[in-house]
This record gives C-alpha cells, sequence and structure tokens, in this order.
C-alpha cells in the first residue's frame, strides 16, 4: 500500500472531513485537483479567487463545483472583521490599513481562513513563491505550542521500503537545538505514515570515528533529542551506512539500538538532505513525497510551481492526514 493509499483509508475513516484552502483557485491544475477531491469526498474544499474567473474555468472544462465553497477576498461580506483580527494577531506589527492592504493577497486570506477555524488546512504555491506561502503561515498560524521552527520532512518510498528525511527545506545551518526539534517533527509524520520511529541523526563520523565542531553539533542534537523524548528511539552521530545496515551498525556502534535499523534520518544541514533525498530519488528510484512542512499550529503546505494536478491532489491528501493527525 502506497504512502497515499494508507492517507486516503485515514481520511476515510475520519468522523469528519477536513476543510481544505486552496488560494490559486483560478490555476487550472488547482481547479482540476480540487474538484477531484471534492468528487471523491475526501475533503471539504474552499477555492479563492474571482468567482466569474473560477466558474468559467470550471465551465471551459466540464468541472462541476457542487459541494465546493468559492470565496472572493475583494468582495467578502466579514473582510473588515477579518482585519481586525490580523491586527490583534500581529500584536502591533502591522496596521488596520496594513490589514486590508496584505488580506487582499490570496496568501494571506487563506492563511487567515485556517487560523480562523473555517480550514483546516492549506496548499498553496502553484503559481506563488514558497515566500508567499510560508511567510502568512509563520505570521499568522505561526508555530505549534513548543515548536520553534518549520522543517521540511520528506516522505521516501519505494515498493514496501518507507523513510523519512529531514530536514530536506528549510533550515540552512541548523543549530543542535534545531536539529533536536527537526528530529523530533520528523517523527510525527513518520508515526502519521505508520512507521515506528527509530531515528539516526547523520554525521559523517560515527561514534567518535572523526573529529569537529560538525560532529559535535550532532552529538550536541542527539543528546538534547533524548533528554526531551525519551520514549522515541534515536542516536548519532551516524554514517548513513551505520544507520541502515546491520552488520555495519553492529560492527561500528554495536551498543546502539538504532544503528543498522533506523527508518527516520536526520541531515546534519539543509545541503545534505536536499542532496539526499535527490540522490534517492533519482538513483534510488524511490518516490519522494513533499516536502511535507511540519511545525506549524496547523498543517499548510508549498507546492513547486512546476507542479501537476496530480502533485496539487496528492498534497490535498497529505495535508487532509496532517489534519487528522494534528487532531
Amino acid at each position: 500500500m502506497s504512502v497515499f493509499d494508507l492517507f486516503k483509508k485515514q481520511i476515510e475513516k475520519a468522523d469528519k472531513k477536513p476543510r481544505l484552502v486552496f488560494p490559486e483557485g483560478r490555476d487550472f491544475r488547482v481547479l482540476e485537483a480540487a474538484v477531484r477531491l471534492n468528487n471523491e469526498k475526501l475533503v471539504e474544499v474552499t477555492l479563492l479567487g474571482n468567482e466569474n474567473e473560477i466558474r468559467q474555468l470550471a465551465a471551459d472544462n466540464n468541472f462541476r463545483l457542487d459541494g465546493i465553497k468559492l470565496i472572493d477576498p475583494n468582495n467578502y461580506d466579514d473582510f473588515d472583521e477579518m482585519c481586525g483580527k490580523f491586527v490583534e494577531i500581529r500584536n502591533g506589527k502591522n496596521t488596520l490599513e496594513d490589514a486590508k492592504k496584505m488580506l487582499k493577497s490570496v496568501s494571506y486570506f487563506g492563511t487567515m481562513l485556517v487560523k480562523m477555524g473555517q480550514a483546516d488546512g492549506m496548499i498553496s504555491g502553484a503559481a506563488h513563491s514558497t515566500a508567499d506561502t510560508v511567510r502568512p503561515a509563520l505570521q499568522i498560524v505561526k508555530t505549534a505550542p513548543g515548536m520553534h521552527r518549520v522543517s521540511g520532512v520528506m516522505i521516501m518510498e519505494r515498493g514496501d521500503e518507507r523513510y523519512i528525511f529531514s530536514d530536506c527545506a528549510m533550515n540552512i545551518d541548523p543549530d543542535s537545538d534545531t536539529l533536536a526539534e527537526i528530529g523530533y517533527q520528523a517523527a510525527k509524520i513518520a508515526k502519521m505514515a505508520e512507521i515506528d520511529p527509530k531515528i539516526a541523526f547523520l554525521s559523517f563520523s560515527t561514534k567518535g570515528s572523526a573529529k569537529g565542531p560538525q560532529v559535535e553539533k550532532v552529538v550536541e542534537a542527539v543528546n538534547k533529542f533524548k533528554q526531551d523524548h525519551p520514549d522515541i528511539p534515536a542516536d548519532g552521530e551516524l554514517q548513513f551506512d551505520a544507520a541502515i545496515v546491520p552488520e555495519v551498525g553492529e560492527r561500528k556502534a554495536p551498543d546502539s539500538k538504532v544503528a543498522g535499523h533506523a527508518n527516520v534520518f536526520i541531515f546534519p544541514e539543509l545541503q545534505s538532505g536536499n542532496i539526499g533525498y535527490k540522490i534517492a530519488q533519482r538513483l534510488g528510484n524511490f518516490s519522494a513525497v513533499g516536502p511535507v512542512l511540519e511545525g506549524l499550529a496547523a498543517p499548510i503546505n508549498d507546492l513547486s510551481r512546476g507542479a501537476s494536478s496530480e502533485d496539487v491532489y496528492l498534497m490535498g491528501i497529505l495535508t487532509a492526514a496532517q489534519s487528522l493527525a494534528k487532531d
């Protein structure tokens, strides 16, 4: 069973359908995916944009919009109330005039719908930059209780094999505190994907085989993680072979309960994580699902501007599953 089949089963068994907002409702790829999600009764869909334009695009492509909510931020009855709440959330950082301008942006408007409890999650980025998606999320929804950062988690899948790689998208050069938090966030996604997490904090060194500040950072992260989350198996610093190959793990880290059996891999910095998942994807024929943004108080995910309709559809399923895991 693929991870998306797993997520669909989780959604289908839920008492209430997740409510997702798609700010880029005038984009054909987004519209097609949203209609598909609605038709399959997986989520309750809200599309943002000019209502006439969305309806015309739907008519031109024989899409039915029954059951889909359309909202035009430029013609929204509760806009003044939303602006007032935005000013409260920003706590002096933005004026009411700022709010009236900023909330005309579909990214900000959609994020406010999530914050105000009118949607459980948001998917954007097909026609906007990552910053346009992540900045409003950090300013409005903010990080989850106890979290200080957002990380980009990849679910790597090949046949029956399934692993978690992080951080592959957000934190360029994380310190030890950040690495420990990335590890916890990755464990949450692992559990959502029904992986019993065994976390390897990766390095070019295994248990002191090399020295240097890069190694020390990883060792500190492992110690912090174990102190904060003693119930989640974790170890490091480990080289990748020691983390995943039982014979190597036994030889290089004989006292470790994780070495040789890890399924969640925490990379020491962004370039390693990004390079690592792409090598696995291109040379190892793994499918790379994500990046899943983790650490926010509500699920908000970013699409590539080159995303296909299928990509939008799958990200909708993933975001819906995240909202259920949060609950």
